[in-house]
């Protein structure tokens, strides 16, 4: 049975890879995408396309009735590295647009509603490796903050107002189809850009920073499927754990060099390398994998093929 979805924020990283596969499954007839402002890409060319403001309630509301709509999935947002330069921005984007969405979800204006979180929820004080599922919590963003925050209103209303929402804390995610949204893992889609234009990087993170990362086509998987899931099936309301890879520069550096033998890496870690500092090395997502069937597909080797081979289209 076909639903009908509404994606605000569909111009972003994910957004666009996201509308791309939800047009696929339920039909472009059958996914409204919206942005801040309309451009001239995929997104807006391939289908039905909303110019709508995350902060605007009636607008949100207006696209809801207008196409009678199912499903939400919120991918408005500022990114770690980003909201860190505007954190009152930041604060009053990431929060103020899911209260608008759950609020309307309460209302019974739609069904289901998907809300990003992220490792950025952790913070110095978190285990750092196989980080669990409940932890300590103590995020040093304002992004961070933001999604903690978040995830315990996704919780309230749940609980409260029975809204079903849906979430998962995405780790560092990884795409050549659209360029990097200011976040502290965009050095792993970078550092391809330049291997095949440069052959040499500088990454802005140390050598040996581990983190949690993702194929987006796996993210992208993760997160229809977590939308399509039977309601009983979703027992976290909060946000779930999330993992595929982790893996640190040396490394990605190293998978590279196996296909450009003459790459080169260096090092000049700026102010995003204490942001990830602050977050897990590896993720433990031992319930996503129980309650919904989760797995990823795409280890680091088939990561670096697959970004080289996008790339060079």
């Amino acid at each position: 049975m076909s639903r009908k979805v509404l994606i605000i924020g569909a111009c972003g990283q994910i957004g666009t890879e996201l509308t791309k596969q939800l047009r696929s499954k339920y039909g472009v007839s059958n996914v409204i995408a919206s942005d801040i402002r309309k451009m001239d890409n995929e997104v807006v060319n391939d289908g039905i396309f909303e110019v709508v403001n995350a902060l605007d309630y009636n607008q949100i509301e207006h696209l809801i009735e207008k196409y009678q709509v199912d499903d939400v999935y919120l991918m408005a947002a500022l990114l770690s590295a980003t909201a860190e330069k505007n954190p009152a921005f930041a604060w009053d984007l990431n929060m103020n647009s899911l209260f608008h969405v759950l609020n309307l979800a309460k209302a019974k204006k739609f069904k289901r509603l998907f809300w990003p979180s992220s490792i950025a929820v952790f913070g110095p004080s978190t285990p750092k490796d196989n980080t669990p599922q409940y932890t300590i919590m103590e995020p040093s963003t304002v992004y961070g903050i933001s999604k903690q925050s978040g995830e315990r209103w996704c919780e309230y209303y749940h609980k409260l107002y029975q809204v079903d929402v849906r979430s998962v804390r995405y780790p560092g995610l990884i795409s050549y189809t659209s360029p990097p949204g200011g976040g502290t893992t965009d050095y792993a889609v970078e550092i391809f850009h330049e291997a095949l234009a440069n052959k040499s990087y500088e990454c802005f993170l140390k050598a040996d920073t581990a983190l949690p990362m993702m194929y987006m086509s796996d993210a992208i998987r993760a997160t229809i499927q977590i939308m399509e899931a039977e309601p009983e099936t979703i027992k976290i309301r909060s946000s779930y754990n999330l993992a595929a890879v982790s893996f640190t520069p040396q490394e990605i550096a190293n998978a590279i060099t196996k296909h450009i033998s003459d790459f080169k890496m260096s090092y000049k870690p700026d102010f995003r390398q204490a942001i990830a500092d602050s977050w897990p090395a590896s993720i433990d997502d031992t319930y996503a994998r129980k309650d919904w069937g989760w797995q990823h597909e795409y280890d680091l080797e088939q990561i670096t093929q697959a970004m080289l081979d996008g790339l060079r289209g």
